[in-house]
């Protein structure tokens, strides 16, 4: 072929076609659309309109979340009513970071299903998506299977109005929040939303009690709330003396509360997450997998 000419259409077409393939083969599969017929764990895609599934979730034995005794059995018992079918409430698990709010959702979600022949399905919904559950629960309302929604670390800020979509998808609506779901979510702010706004708005309106009542309303939607505080210096080395008992950690206990106090003097705070983060790296310093 002479320099500058133009290849005949045939030689076009069969490019144009091997690229596409090579395309096609980089691409990730499609996701289907639906409620896929199996699973006990997904993530919702809702530009998709369709559901990712989680082979495994990371989730930890029950018995080893340690000073939130009291949170983790009211949230277990109104997790198995659901999941037995009897009538169960919303639930807002809020308060101090890395405290287990959502470890305990996931560690609840899988002491359920474990001896369960048809699983309770988690089905993680990101914050950015709230707006989205409309969707998704017209997708789950006449599935035979029960279903919790999970929405870690939510909040809202002045300008934000998807709280409302949330609202018609606890309680409100023509149609109803469906029987076979339920919603678990986890904040570091009783009201979902900053303090200062709080005050600042009832400082400023007209009649400051109905300035934020729609906003704050939102959290009495939750008819279950459980409050998670900053652990205590005791609390702590429980969390860690649990974790090293579990995992086998070969270490003398003088030298672990040595340690684990040093890690969270480090750390500027006592926390499960602190605790947790201690173990790992004790676990590595010690050469034992986990």
């Amino acid at each position: 072929m002479k320099k500058g000419a133009k290849p005949p259409a045939s030689a076009e077409a069969d490019l144009a076609a091997r690229v596409t393939a090579a395309l096609e083969r980089l691409a990730p599969p499609p996701l289907p659309a639906g409620l896929p017929a199996k699973g006990a764990a997904f993530v919702w895609e809702p530009a998709l309109g369709a559901l990712t599934p989680v082979p495994h979730v990371a989730s930890i034995d029950i018995a080893l979340l340690k000073a939130i005794e009291n949170q983790r059995e009211t949230l277990f018992a109104n997790t198995r009513r659901f999941a037995d079918g009897l009538p169960a409430n919303n639930a807002l698990l809020w308060g101090a970071r890395g405290m287990g709010k959502s470890s305990l959702v996931k560690a609840v979600h899988a002491e359920v299903n474990r001896q369960r022949k048809s699983p309770l399905v988690l089905i993680e919904v990101h914050r950015e998506d709230i707006a989205s559950l409309p969707q998704l629960l017209r997708l789950l309302r006449n599935d035979k299977r029960r279903f919790l929604l999970f929405c870690d670390d939510l909040s809202f800020d002045k300008d934000d109005t998807s709280y409302k979509s949330l609202k018609a998808a606890l309680e409100g609506g023509i149609e109803g929040r469906p029987g076979n779901v339920l919603f678990y979510a986890t904040s570091n702010r009783r009201h979902l939303m900053p303090r200062d706004l709080v005050d600042n708005e009832r400082a400023t309106a007209i009649n400051p009690g109905e300035a934020v009542e729609e906003k704050v309303s939102l959290s009495d939607r939750f008819g279950l709330w459980l409050g998670f505080h900053n652990c205590s210096q005791d609390d702590y080395l429980a969390m860690v003396e649990s974790y090293a008992r579990h995992f086998g950690l070969k270490i003398k206990p003088e030298d672990l509360r040595a340690k684990a106090l040093s890690w969270a003097m480090g750390r500027g705070g006592r926390s499960g997450r602190v605790a947790w983060q201690f173990i790992q790296d004790l676990a590595g310093e010690l050469g034992t997998r986990i």
